[in-house]
């Protein structure tokens, strides 16, 4: 359950650079502007799913989240995302992508700690996968 934690405080920590970003900066861009708010909106549904909500379901939205997030970061830092190109060396992209990195890896962690792949009943044999026959 404290990996749900972490994962949870990095989610929060991500939304709240984003939100600080889009008040700063963002705000007036078209399209990043938008999904800046979208990250802040998504960041805090999944933290609060994180802690109250004991599925297998926020735990695999905060990888996501974690992943798309710091993914789209690097598409703005290298090439460019919607106009907008971003620098690698800030405060804010350092303490987003940290958080970004913690938030995949723990969510990750305690999704394969709570639902194990190879368990039994675990997450192979619930998606009929663990009697396939492999040749």
């Amino acid at each position: 359950m404290w990996m749900r934690m972490v994962a949870a405080a990095a989610v929060l920590v991500s939304a709240a650079v984003h939100l600080k970003v889009w008040i700063d900066a963002y705000h007036g861009v078209s399209v990043i502007g938008p999904l800046f708010l979208l990250n802040v909106v998504a960041g805090v549904v999944i933290a609060v799913l994180l802690v109250t909500w004991r599925r297998w379901v926020p735990l695999f939205l905060a990888a996501g989240f974690g992943g798309t997030t710091l993914l789209a970061f690097v598409i703005a830092a290298t090439v460019g995302l919607f106009g907008v190109h971003e620098i690698w060396v800030s405060t804010t992209g350092i303490t987003a992508g940290v958080a970004e990195i913690v938030a995949l890896v723990a969510s990750l962690w305690e999704l394969q700690h709570e639902y194990p792949w190879r368990a039994e009943g675990g997450l192979a044999e619930r998606l009929h996968l663990r009697h396939a026959a492999v040749h």
